[in-house]
């Protein structure tokens, strides 16, 4: 059964490691067989990877694209362990990863990814909460 996938006007897809802009329009069209796909709304850039979950995330997204997503465990692996030993909270999110991972199931793996993300980001607005009538 085809994929249809919907870009809007400027948005960016990776397919089997090709990055590509839609023009100017809305397009749509139909993936027919079996590939590698990222939509940009998915994506974290590495410039972006601003924290030790969105850097995890972005090793995810080299893990799915990649012909052989062994070469990238190693790294996954030690950046799943210093994130488990900054905030031990983050296991489960981290196994849902691994499981997916082990699965082979690499587009979900990253999707997990984006779980963890949020999750660092509510522990960082808790963490960063302004204090009202504080003086300076």
């Amino acid at each position: 059964m085809p994929l249809r996938i919907e870009l809007k006007p400027n948005e960016r897809l990776i397919i089997n490691g090709a990055l590509i802009r839609n023009g100017d329009r809305r397009s749509v069209f139909m993936i027919e067989n079996q590939c590698k796909f990222l939509r940009e709304s998915e994506m974290i850039f590495e410039a972006e990877a601003d924290t030790a979950a969105r850097r995890l995330c972005v090793t995810l997204q080299l893990i799915y694209l990649a012909d052989n997503p062994a070469e990238a465990d190693d790294l996954f692996v030690r950046q799943a362990n210093q994130l488990m030993e900054a905030a031990p909270s983050m296991a489960p999110y981290i196994l849902a990863i691994q499981d997916e991972l082990s699965a082979q199931q690499y587009h979900r793996a990253v999707k997990r990814g984006r779980d963890l993300v949020a999750y660092e980001r509510s522990l960082q607005e808790h963490l960063v909460k302004p204090e009202s009538g504080a003086e300076e």
